[in-house]
């Protein structure tokens, strides 16, 4: 028989951990399914079986994560590690593989949890063996252990990569520059939302703080980069930047690019829920309530899934959406749900107050959300943006016209890597705003699953079992 539970959350970052956690708190039967070995996402990765002998010197906000899994672990959750989600219903049912096993879970509820991802950034050469997202190059550092012990260069912009750089050179690593790509205008343009950001001194402070210790190390800070390029045969060798208009080189073995974060929207774009375009973040977010009730009853989101808020705030939302969740499943009085959520609310928004700042001050330069057209922009089918664009002169209008013609976004990672890119390349082709030229359609399976998987599951039984299990409004 499939499983049946009254909140399933999808991911097991802040917000999911916190939604799981207050949903079990009210009463609520409640599984977490999530990729990893143990809980924490992205940001608290490796935090309870960390391989560094010092995990400290990631910075406390990375030790911040260690309450938050103390107060998830004294509640009965069920957790699913090591699993992959490949497919959510509008009927809230949930397919997982397991170590090539499928099952099939039922829930009254949903919440999707799957936080952010890095905004692609593609530019020429990326592909090259040695280059990185930023992300990746702190993942290895707090699931392995690996520190490169060559010559590191970041690129780009935005909070992340300020940190990965402090936590590269507290590790011992041999960081030769930061290559910053934010423009003069959009300096400009996060003065303005100075005023507000003060009211959250705490973050500008940190960011001070990251900045002068990157560079009491020596790693040099060149500003206004407006072109990268990655340069190499086998691997990297070198990152050509160009600054003032003129080009220079940097040998490096390393080179760890990033232009910050977007929301994860696989699970919500296959599931059909009503989604926005964010033009002060440059993104597609899921349109939510004030409580993450996406479009379609019984499906919920939060945390950086439902737009970039940061790690706390994201927290606060997974536990509004899990007083929602007991609120709507029944065990929770709305004026209870209101009167807990309150202190919530103050709290989202005294850590969102930096987000107008943030969000001007590492606005991506268009050059890099459509880059040169020899630059590759979907890896797993290798087509380029010359490529895209020829096909919007043929006549292409959207995404999914262009992956018709090219496979463009039909590889293994279902566009994850190549979606943004593609829409941006396309909508500056055509004169026309993102938002009218879409997004590619996601259909499950939206992580791989084998036939093996498939035909060892009981699919007969899941699709006779009945459907009538109650609805939430």
């Amino acid at each position: 028989m499939t499983d049946l539970y009254d909140l399933a959350v999808v991911g097991a970052g802040p917000a999911g951990l916190a939604a799981a956690t207050t949903g079990a708190e009210q009463g609520l039967r409640t599984v977490v399914i999530d990729e990893q070995a143990s809980p924490g996402g992205q940001i608290y990765r490796g935090l309870e079986r960390s391989p560094l002998a010092e995990p400290g010197f990631l910075g406390p906000d990375y030790q911040r994560g260690a309450v938050l899994l103390e107060r998830f672990r004294a509640q009965d959750v069920e957790i699913i590690d090591r699993s992959s989600v490949w497919q959510v219903t509008p009927e809230c049912e949930v397919a997982v593989t397991r170590e090539d096993r499928v099952r099939f879970l039922r829930a009254r509820r949903v919440l999707i949890a799957t936080g952010a991802q890095e905004r692609p950034c593609p530019i020429p050469g990326w592909t090259l063996p040695g280059v990185m997202a930023a992300g990746a190059g702190q993942i290895l550092i707090k699931a392995a252990a690996l520190v490169p012990d060559g010559r590191v260069v970041l690129a780009g912009a935005g909070p992340l990569l300020w940190l990965v750089a402090w936590q590269y050179v507290r590790a011992g690593a041999h960081v030769v520059a930061m290559l910053e790509t934010v423009t003069n205008t959009a300096r400009r343009a996060a003065l303005r939302h100075l005023p507000r950001a003060i009211g959250a001194p705490d973050y500008l402070i940190k960011g001070i703080e990251l900045m002068r210790t990157v560079r009491r190390a020596g790693v040099r800070h060149v500003t206004t980069v407006t072109g990268l390029r990655a340069l190499g045969d086998e691997n990297v060798k070198a990152v050509a930047y160009c600054n003032g208009g003129t080009w220079r080189e940097l040998t490096c073995d390393l080179l760890l690019l990033h232009q910050g974060v977007v929301p994860n929207l696989q699970i919500t774009r296959a599931l059909g829920c009503a989604h926005d375009w964010d033009q002060a973040q440059l993104c597609w977010r899921p349109r939510l309530d004030a409580w993450g009730n996406s479009s379609l009853p019984g499906i919920a989101v939060a945390g950086d899934g439902g737009g970039i808020v940061g790690a706390i705030a994201a927290e606060k939302r997974g536990e509004l959406a899990g007083l929602e969740a007991a609120h709507r499943l029944g065990t929770l009085s709305a004026a209870k749900r209101d009167r807990l959520a309150k202190p919530l609310q103050a709290e989202i928004r005294r850590h969102t107050r930096i987000r107008p700042f943030l969000d001007a001050l590492y606005r991506p330069a268009a050059v890099f959300r459509s880059p040169p057209d020899e630059t590759i922009v979907c890896r797993c089918e290798e087509v380029t943006a010359g490529e895209v664009r020829h096909l919007a002169d043929l006549g292409c209008q959207g995404p999914n016209q262009t992956k018709a013609f090219s496979r463009c976004g039909m590889g293994p990672c279902q566009g994850r890597m190549c979606s943004l890119t593609v829409s941006e390349v396309l909508a500056e082709a055509l004169s026309r705003p993102v938002e009218e030229v879409g997004a590619y359609r996601v259909r499950p399976p939206i992580k791989p699953v084998t036939l093996g998987a498939l035909a060892a599951a009981d699919l007969e039984e899941f699709a006779s079992d009945d459907h009538g299990h109650e609805q939430p409004p």
